[in-house]
């Protein structure tokens, strides 16, 4: 099956086949680490988590190398860990300690937080994750080529790339000269053209510097183009087979690169293909902090599951602009709740231990293979929910599927159907106790750091004991004594009833329907004798 990818410099579709069948290699822009990363951030994150998981599957089917050895695939996500909006974090954070330490600080503290929020998104970690300052050595390699082919001069202790005489410079980003000048004006540095962007610029004091590369005295650090060129070279190579990131990084970053790169090893091309994903929008409006709907990674999980970020995500295609709404979340919650009732109605709470697998469907791949068609992906997956009935290879099937795209977990889709139980406690408690439930079921099914310890004490508080069931919902048992007096007044209820006093009876019933409980008469199956059991009223 042909995989058909959007390439941005040709504008078209193309059947996608690597340089070298036996290894696939994928380069995506990471996070620069400075901040909690913001939703427009994890767009790129999952589009390229599905590209690698189909890359995956495909490479593993053999598509492209049918050999013993299996094609194997590589895919690097880098880490910026050295950026003015870093600095200027730092000295903000922790106004006390040198500015060195105070950064290694913010890095450390916020490249943990963006990994702990993608991983809840079901994302799969990268094959390499490399940080800018672990690579300072080959960027000043590329910048020292540059250098030397007279494709990068020195100006006031910066080293600048020279545009000038690259014929394919803008061919990426399919913007005009004019244009191109206009949007160069931001970068504060001595350049002989407005086109020349920053190989590498001096240090101020206190900041991280390390010995300029072209004979420079003073100490300095890497431009933002530069690092990215750096390390896709080192894992990837000087030419490899896809790089991806957003929109937002087709120019400058992208086309300097895809500049830096090629002249600084005499290469057509930096990349086969590039893919690039859409713009995210809030409501509506562009996200801004300005117009209060900047939004994190990290705050959404504190109200939705990660898979409902997921779901939303997949339910635009990547290259078009997605709007992120409330009512859409609600939408994707809704329908991550529908199928994992569907799947325990059919594979029972047990399938949470199960380790039993099917093939991924051909359906479900056949979509993604049109250009990542994540929408005709989910498509197939409705029609096959509806499908299921009482089929288990159907359910297992349909469960598979959705967690080859992310979706679902079997070890933990019990606080997604709403598991809760606790049937015979107190109606008070349980009323009280579903309430605090919803409001900490996202946090309690993403796992957040003290989510659990918060909700069994705010349960204990009420009066009960909270009991976690293995498929990861929720059981209350009671520790008071408010059940043993509803089941006296059904008790006296009953008596009331065989002796046909009727008033009495009712009055009861009453009397138990304001304290929230809902009786159902029925007969035992052996005796035949009246039968009452109750349970909240919802």
């Amino acid at each position: 099956m042909d995989l058909k990818l959007h390439d941005t410099l040709t504008r078209k579709k193309r059947v996608f086949k690597p340089l070298d069948p036996r290894n696939v290699r994928m380069y995506v822009c990471g996070p620069t680490v400075y901040d909690y990363a913001h939703i427009g951030n994890a767009r790129p994150v999952i589009v390229f988590d599905v590209l690698f998981r189909l890359l995956r599957h495909l490479a593993k089917q053999g598509v492209w190398d049918k050999g013993k050895d299996r094609t194997k695939v590589t895919y690097v996500r880098n880490i910026t860990d050295v950026d003015d909006k870093i600095n200027a974090r730092a000295a903000e954070e922790y106004p006390l300690l040198p500015l060195n330490r105070a950064i290694r600080e913010v890095t450390k503290k916020t490249s943990r937080q963006f990994h702990e929020d993608v991983k809840l998104l079901g994302c799969l970690r990268p094959s390499k994750e490399p940080r800018a300052t672990k690579h300072i050595a080959e960027m000043k390699k590329l910048i020292s080529r540059l250098i030397l082919k007279k494709r990068a001069y020195i100006l006031d202790d910066h080293v600048l790339f020279r545009v000038k005489g690259v014929r394919s410079y803008g061919r990426l980003s399919h913007r005009s000269l004019k244009y191109m000048k206009s949007s160069a004006r931001g970068e504060v540095a001595p350049k002989l053209n407005p086109l020349d962007f920053v190989l590498w610029k001096p240090s101020k004091r206190g900041e991280p510097a390390w010995k300029s590369p072209g004979g420079i005295k003073v100490r300095g650090r890497p431009g933002w183009h530069i690092e990215c060129s750096a390390m896709s070279w080192k894992y990837l190579g000087r030419e490899f087979d896809i790089h991806g990131g957003g929109i937002d990084l087709l120019f400058p970053h992208h086309e300097n690169e895809r500049a830096q790169s090629c002249q600084a090893f005499d290469e057509a091309e930096m990349a086969k293909v590039w893919v690039h994903n859409g713009f995210l929008q809030v409501e509506g409006k562009k996200m801004s902090k300005s117009l209060g709907n900047f939004v994190t990674i990290h705050e959404l999980l504190q109200t939705w599951p990660g898979e409902v970020l997921r779901l939303q995500m997949l339910n635009t295609h990547y290259r078009q602009p997605l709007d992120w709404t409330n009512a859409k979340m609600n939408s994707a919650q809704s329908e991550l709740e529908d199928w994992v009732i569907r799947i325990e109605k059919v594979l029972g709470k047990s399938i949470g231990k199960s380790r039993a697998k099917t093939e991924v469907s051909e359906g479900l791949i056949k979509a993604l293979c049109a250009d990542l068609n994540t929408p005709g992906a989910l498509a197939y997956l409705r029609q096959s929910a509806k499908r299921i009935g009482d089929d288990p290879k159907r359910a297992l099937s349909f469960l598979c599927d959705c967690e080859f795209l992310g979706l679902l977990n079997r070890r933990n889709m019990g606080l997604l159907s709403r598991e809760f139980g606790g049937q015979g406690q107190s109606p008070d408690l349980m009323i009280k106790a579903f309430d605090i439930y919803q409001s900490f079921r996202s946090k309690l099914h993403n796992k957040l750091p003290g989510a659990k310890l918060e909700f069994e004490n705010r349960i204990r508080r009420l009066g009960g004991e909270v009991k976690y069931l293995e498929d990861g919902g929720v059981h209350l048992i009671q520790t008071d004594d408010s059940v043993g007096k509803i089941d006296d007044l059904i008790a006296k209820r009953t008596e009331a009833r065989a002796r046909k006093d009727w008033i009495e009876s009712d009055r009861i019933r009453d009397e138990l329907a304001k304290m929230g409980v809902a009786l159902k008469d029925t007969k035992d199956p052996e005796t035949g004798e009246p039968k009452t059991t109750w349970e909240i009223a919802r």
